[in-house]
């Protein structure tokens, strides 16, 4: 959200929007966003299997692609999606994701999904 509010060019050049402001796009982007993580947010609570598997994919894969995508945008080889400081941020967000990830395998296995 916050990065709509203070560079939403960088969200209208990857939904391939025309330039200018698009609050309706905007706003609707996050609005399915916000539904999706409530979703998963309700689903975590209930403790549903599938909303672990899907976030541990989603944590491990995602971050294993967001690494090395970075750092070759960083690199010069492919088209950086925005300015230095939000590739820098990408490539942070992927680190993390996968010490999520790995750390829900390593809990998965000590004690089944969610720790039941």
């Amino acid at each position: 959200m916050t990065i709509i509010l203070v560079e939403p060019e960088i969200y209208n050049r990857a939904m391939k929007l025309p330039a200018g402001p698009h609050p309706v796009a905007d706003l609707g982007f996050l609005g399915a966003i916000s539904a999706l993580i409530a979703l998963l947010g309700f689903g975590v609570v209930r403790r549903w299997r599938l909303v672990f598997w899907l976030i541990l994919g989603a944590f491990l894969v995602g971050g294993a692609v967001r690494i090395p995508a970075s750092v070759l945008e960083l690199a010069g080889v492919l088209a950086p999606a925005g300015p230095v400081w939000y590739v820098l941020f990408q490539a942070a967000l992927g680190c993390v994701q996968v010490a999520i990830g790995i750390f829900m395998l390593a809990g998965y296995r000590r004690a089944g999904p969610w720790g039941a």
